[in-house]
């Protein structure tokens, strides 16, 4: 559910027509919903009442500020993949006992960092990495909680570039060597062994995957345990999917029904790292018209959104829904392109889509864009990135401007200039 709907022929957000919005912001714009965010925080964190739990939301789906503040309110933490993401975390206010953090490319300053900023834990991705961390906590005088990474190799069903838990993926340790890896870690002094992670993707629409993997990863909980290693958090990932289209992904409730009957007498503080399923359908990318072009081949709606505002129709071949911000009634349906001004051949919004013939100055949303659309804009083309607004109610605020061209030239400098 979300709160994008019409009233009478004006789609709103909540209280708010979206035609005012980008009427006084401009366009594009990426418009959030206060309520639907929080709704759907709320469905998943309930869902998993019935057992210790920690929603740490993966902000590389949406990393706005007032995003992050609104999930650490709702009592969330985070998933973090860089030293950039945990900054911006921890200037929302996140206590840094709420965050984990991920990802296969962590440098030495980074590390440092989240030590200093003393996090729950490292999801660790391989031996070098774990070595690493061991080294620089060292040499700080502390001891970093980790939780080392596993490859379960279950097929999520998924897009093959977001399938993360595959035998040939680059991503954790091989499942099968896990034990050495553990007794390894247990091996150095400044670590602190304390979990276990998975993520086997993103935007998965079954059930048993997820149940496929927890099962593999629970079986070597029991076997840690009886090999001396105490896990106290299990770390299962996220990648729940939502629906773009005709999907029918499984509800939260469903979800956590499944992954809790797997792990109920573990005796483990479960970390869920959802992204997308809280973020996906919070928000919309406001576009507007600015030409309609036929050719003998094609009819193209021409965008002032492009490939460096929403990249993932160009780079996953992804289906947003297009919706008029305005319903007009009586005009023909046509197939179009929906492209934007960027000068590449894959910069477009939607293919062979069927719309209402559309006319210069007319509004469009694109749904389904609150997650991994600003986080994936760029300045390409010197575009500036688009603002960001959300929707409380019958109120809007700007919680993020939109950039200028004097931002795009910041900390640039000629030869000329530099002597």
């Amino acid at each position: 559910m979300h709160h994008f709907q019409y009233r009478g022929d004006d789609l709103y957000c909540e209280e708010v027509p979206v035609a005012r919005i980008a009427s006084e912001v401009g366009t594009p714009v990426y418009i959030y919903s206060h309520a639907t965010l929080t709704r759907h925080f709320r469905v998943f964190d309930e869902a998993f009442a019935g057992v210790l739990h920690l929603v740490c939301f993966a902000m590389k789906a949406n990393a706005n500020l007032a995003v992050l503040k609104l999930f650490s309110d709702l009592g969330g933490g985070l998933d973090v993949v860089s030293g950039g993401e945990l900054f911006r975390g921890l200037k929302t206010g996140v206590p840094p006992q709420r965050i984990v953090y991920a990802g296969v490319g962590k440098s030495r300053e980074e590390i440092a960092y989240a030590l200093k900023s003393d996090i729950l834990m490292f999801n660790v991705e391989s031996g070098q990495e774990l070595r690493l961390i061991h080294e620089v906590a060292s040499g700080m005088g502390v001891r970093a909680r980790v939780a080392l990474r596993v490859n379960p190799d279950v097929d999520p069903k998924t897009h093959p570039y977001i399938s993360t838990g595959l035998k040939k993926s680059k991503f954790g340790f091989d499942i099968g060597h896990a034990l050495e890896e553990y007794e390894a870690a247990r091996a150095l002094p400044s670590l602190d062994v304390v979990g276990i992670h998975h993520h086997i993707g993103s935007q998965i629409t079954e059930i048993r995957p997820f149940v496929d993997a927890l099962e593999k990863t629970a079986a070597l909980v029991r076997t840690l345990r009886e090999r001396g290693t105490e896990i106290r958090y299990l770390d299962v990932g996220g990648g729940l999917g939502i629906t773009y289209k005709d999907e029918e992904p499984p509800l939260p409730a469903e979800f956590a029904r499944a992954l809790i009957g797997v792990i109920r007498d573990l005796d483990v503080t479960i970390v869920l790292e959802p992204g997308r399923v809280l973020v996906g359908n919070a928000g919309i990318l406001v576009t507007r018209v600015l030409y309609t072009k036929q050719t003998p081949a094609r009819n193209f709606v021409v965008v002032d959104a492009g490939m460096n505002d929403l990249a993932r129709p160009s780079l996953y071949g992804s289906y947003h829904a297009i919706q008029t911000v305005r319903q007009v009634s009586g005009r023909p349906e046509m197939t179009v392109d929906v492209v934007g001004p960027i000068c590449e051949s894959g910069d477009f919004l939607a293919k062979d889509r069927g719309l209402p013939r559309c006319e210069p100055g007319e509004l469009l949303a694109v749904m389904s864009a609150g997650a991994y659309g600003h986080t994936m804009s760029s300045n390409y083309n010197a575009r500036p990135r688009a603002p960001e607004v959300m929707v409380r109610g019958n109120r809007y605020h700007v919680v993020r401007e939109r950039e200028t061209f004097e931002d795009l030239v910041r900390g640039e400098r000629t030869l000329d200039e530099l002597g």
